[in-house]
């Protein structure tokens, strides 16, 4: 077996304590991101500006509103790799209508890291370094949503409910439950559509449990820290996202989607906009389409203030493309994000498929 440095070593137990404390804190401006990245590569290509127009079976995610635009079942699939191949995101999603003023929806969100190392055990009572006391664990987030829409009276109008679990593991050494809800509005004037989704808007509050055997054997590993278990809690704040678009469309055969989002955070961070109590971060996208069967994307999101070593700041944006195809009733899409030298991020390739129920009967 490899030798591991003892730099290397060191790092995977401060990589370690970093991912199990700061996960542990009673209120947090950034908490459960994973359930903040996005799902369906079409989302995704037009840089998530997608609240006010999003209608399939991912509005379950984006604005749960958007259900009631179903006329069958549809099924969507995504997956994606993070961080050079190092976490994999995976996410499936079912919505069906109920009538034709409601419609229901479920989908579930896996975030994880496989096969870390624990080193935790690696040196043994008598200071020998032992390689074949060196186990793997597994990170992994999980996320569920149960959706339920229903048209309003007023002709246009749609609103949706989103029920959401969290369940959060770190290998054997804490994990934890969590429960939140969204609400979302939809309204359709001509061929503008508005949108407004408030999630987490009572809070999601994670109780963490944190294995005391396990904290034992790392307590105390660093000097001076990790000396008392974690506080056991974790809030995460609402977020509001509200959204505008419209369809143009060209000689029958052409099309264009152009939608714009502010994604709001009520907390001060470096987003484009920022104040003590609130930060605002604008995004862009845009479809265009062929004969509603080859789709091209372009967006932009994610302008942050980003201070420069030599003191001055600078505004980085994130900008996102992809394509798709649909032919009777499955639609695949591709999506390229972290795309450019805007920042640091690595590059992901995200696909996903959407199926109508209709191809299986």
């Amino acid at each position: 077996m490899h030798q591991i440095k003892p730099l290397k070593k060191k790092f995977l137990i401060l990589l370690f304590f970093s991912v199990l404390f700061a996960s542990a804190q009673t209120a947090r401006k950034y908490s459960n991101e994973f359930m903040n990245i996005g799902v369906d590569a079409a989302a995704l290509g037009m840089a998530n500006a997608v609240t006010a127009i999003t209608s399939d079976v991912n509005a379950g995610y984006w604005n749960p509103a958007g259900l009631v635009q179903l006329e069958d079942n549809q099924l969507s699939l995504m997956h994606a790799s993070y961080f050079a191949n190092i976490a994999t995101y995976n996410y499936a999603g079912f919505a069906m209508p109920l009538d034709d003023r409601s419609a229901v929806g479920f989908s579930a969100i896996r975030f994880g890291v496989d096969d870390i190392l624990n080193t935790t055990q690696l040196i043994d009572q008598q200071g020998n370094i032992d390689y074949n006391r060196i186990s793997l664990f597994s990170t992994a987030d999980y996320g569920f949503t149960f959706s339920y829409a229903r048209k309003l009276p007023l002709d246009g109008l749609n609103y949706g409910v989103n029920a959401k679990v969290i369940r959060r593991v770190i290998g054997k050494f804490a994990s934890s439950w969590g429960f939140g809800l969204d609400v979302g509005i939809q309204f359709e004037k001509k061929d503008w559509r508005f949108g407004i989704m408030a999630r987490d808007i009572t809070t999601t509050y994670n109780i963490w449990t944190i294995d005391e055997d396990e904290f034992a054997t790392i307590q105390g590993a660093v000097e001076g820290q990790n000396q008392e278990e974690p506080e056991s809690t974790e809030i995460t704040i609402p977020k509001l996202q509200i959204g505008a678009g419209r369809l143009f469309e060209f000689r029958g055969d052409y099309s264009l989607l152009a939608s714009v989002n502010l994604n709001v955070r009520f907390a001060e961070t470096n987003d484009i906009i920022s104040t003590s109590g609130f930060s605002v971060d604008p995004a862009l996208g845009f479809q265009f389409g062929f004969i509603d069967m080859v789709f091209l994307r372009a967006g932009v999101g994610n302008f942050q203030n980003v201070l420069q070593l030599d003191g001055s700041e600078s505004v980085n944006f994130q900008p996102n493309m992809g394509v798709g195809f649909k032919y009777k009733g499955i639609q695949v899409d591709y999506a390229l994000t972290d795309i450019g030298d805007q920042s640091v991020a690595l590059y992901s390739n995200v696909f996903s498929v959407k199926v109508d129920w209709d191809v299986f009967r």
